[in-house]
């Protein structure tokens, strides 16, 4: 195996164990180097094989330039919405990115929180103990409540297991009906319909989630007429993409009390902005966009992007490429 000069593009501001765990994947097996934004691009990118993007926003045109011998562009994270893909594609090296099933488990584990929080109504069985009020609020349990997850790939499949081990029924709705035939007994949803059987389904569920990518089709997939279709008890689980709800919409909803609720750990603005009225519900939930930034994802996505950069030293395609 060759041994390859790897150059890390890290976020301005970020958790410093995404950069110790990528450093332990690649070992002393490689040269990695941590770019720095107060050099010169140029020297840097100088030999460079793979480049590794944190999140795949740090990328800009000129870095992408500037990789002229790189044969790699290394996306460690699973959305695209933020990356130039199109200009990407233009460079003449692979891009890959590290998909679902590594940060599956943190977001399974942040979406099954917020319904149990809403569930419970944490916040004000919060106040009610700060006021030395006992016995309220009263909560509803989950046996037999409907669970609609939208996207049911595999942080999606990561919460219908966990969903149904406290009873819920899990019904999903994907764009790969063919899904159907692989999908495990302890995952599998009691329906699984295309994206035309998105209204029905969101009719009856109590709690909506939402797991997929965010692109030009599903921009505001839950707009102001599919939060209609809801129940006014239903809750809205989103860990994936803001942009995928109407957010107007929905927060005049939640203020209108025509919805029962939100767990929010996306934004279309991130950050966003803590002070709108709708944050101060009781039932919102909001988190800083941390459901998949956890130890296990971190692990996993800095091993498939080490055996990205073997495969590439020893001369074998890629995983997980995104530009074919």
């Amino acid at each position: 195996m060759r041994r390859l000069k790897v150059l890390f593009l890290p976020m301005p501001v970020f958790t410093p164990q995404w950069q110790n765990d990528l450093v332990a994947a690649i070992g002393d097996r490689h040269d990695l180097a941590i770019y720095d934004e107060r050099l010169p691009p140029a020297e840097q990118f100088a030999g460079v094989e793979v480049v590794i993007d944190m999140g795949g926003s740090v990328g800009t045109r000129p870095l992408y330039d500037a990789a002229r011998s790189a044969r790699l562009w290394q996306i460690l994270g699973t959305g695209l919405d933020h990356v130039d893909i199109d200009y990407l594609k233009t460079k003449g090296y692979a891009v890959a990115n590290t998909p679902g099933q590594f940060s599956s488990v943190g977001l399974a584990e942040c979406a099954m929180m917020f319904i149990l929080m809403l569930s419970r109504r944490v916040f004000e069985a919060g106040a009610n103990f700060g006021n030395s009020l006992m016995y309220e609020p009263f909560a509803d349990e989950l046996e037999e409540k409907i669970l609609l997850i939208v996207g049911f790939g595999a942080s999606g499949q990561a919460l219908a297991r966990r969903a149904r081990s406290f009873g819920m029924r899990v019904r999903a709705i994907d764009v790969r009906l063919e899904l159907a035939a692989e999908i495990e007994d302890e995952v599998r949803p009691e329906s699984l319909g295309g994206p035309d059987t998105l209204d029905v389904e969101l009719a009856s569920a109590d709690f909506i989630s939402l797991h997929l990518h965010l692109n030009d089709q599903t921009r505001h997939l839950i707009d102001a007429r599919r939060i209609a279709l809801m129940k006014s008890t239903a809750c809205v689980i989103n860990v994936a993409r803001g942009g995928l709800v109407e957010e107007a919409a929905m927060y005049q909803a939640l203020l209108k009390g025509c919805l029962g609720g939100a767990g929010l750990d996306v934004f279309s603005q991130e950050p966003a902005d803590p002070d709108l009225p709708v944050y101060q519900l009781p039932n919102v939930i909001t988190t800083p966009h941390i459901a998949g930034v956890t130890d296990g994802t971190s692990r996993r996505r800095a091993a498939a992007a080490a055996e990205n950069v073997d495969r590439i030293a020893n001369g074998l395609e890629p995983l997980f490429r995104v530009d074919q």
